[in-house]
């Protein structure tokens, strides 16, 4: 559904759209087309009803290599006012987004992966913030996000060193969802993102937006925090859907509401 030459190819799989960062000659690196692509496939994602879910992918074997440093050399600098590095980073959607890592994700492409709410990834894939190594700074939420979700002693190390991090290692450390085998990395992705469609798609969204906000909230009032947000989820059609499906033993019909 995308342009041949277009930076990002969309592809849509009944309720999962398909995001392939398309710039394989370069390992998928960022520059500003494939930012602004990039913003809007996931305006797209979150704009249409019919879509459920989003699975980020690179072409070529390789997931992104980061920024694209040749353009930043020639005074490119790929980050939007309305997402940030990417399009992306700095405004998540509100539908989930699963990365399907084959090869490198660096920089920039480890990023992208720490933007996503669920990793798949190879087992050739590597992750790594390389940026002290290039007079940089993993400034669009690698020293941001990584550290939430690992050791922050493994974090400090990869920040500070530029080191890799390998598939098992990422596997280990509670990094991935599922570790497979090469060539993998996107009909797993896709095994996931169908199970997540197939939830109420109101239900979903709350529990992503909770689970990314409520972690800051004080033991004291997360209860209190969270009970707008439940409350709409438990007075929405879709809870009533939900139970008389499960009364009558058949699949619910969602409605988004």
């Amino acid at each position: 559904m995308s342009e041949a030459n277009a930076a990002v190819r969309l592809d849509i799989d009944g309720p999962v759209l398909i995001i392939t960062l398309s710039r394989p000659k370069v390992l998928n690196a960022v520059n500003t087309e494939m930012s602004k692509e990039l913003s809007a496939a996931i305006r797209e994602l979150d704009h249409r009803s019919d879509l459920r879910v989003g699975v980020i992918t690179g072409a070529g074997g390789n997931f992104c290599a980061g920024m694209d440093l040749k353009a930043f050399a020639q005074g490119e600098r790929p980050f939007l006012e309305e997402g940030g590095f990417a399009g992306l980073v700095e405004k998540l959607p509100t539908k989930p987004l699963i990365a399907a890592v084959e090869g490198y994700a660096l920089a920039g492409g480890f990023e992208i992966v720490l933007s996503c709410d669920m990793l798949v990834a190879s087992r050739n894939a590597q992750f790594g913030l390389p940026e002290v190594r290039r007079g940089l700074i993993a400034a669009a939420g690698g020293l941001l996000r990584l550290p939430r979700l690992i050791a922050r002693n493994l974090a400090m190390e990869l920040a500070l060193t530029g080191r890799n991090l390998t598939a098992e290692e990422a596997w280990e450390a509670g990094l991935l969802n599922r570790l497979v085998d090469v060539g993998g990395a996107l009909p797993a992705a896709l095994d996931v993102a169908r199970i997540v469609a197939s939830g109420a798609p109101m239900s979903v969204a709350t529990s992503k937006n909770l689970i990314l906000h409520g972690r800051t909230w004080a033991e004291s009032d997360m209860f209190d925090r969270q009970k707008p947000a439940a409350d709409a989820v438990l007075a929405s059609q879709d809870a009533i859907e939900g139970a008389r499906a499960f009364v009558q033993k058949r699949e619910p019909v969602w409605v988004g509401r």
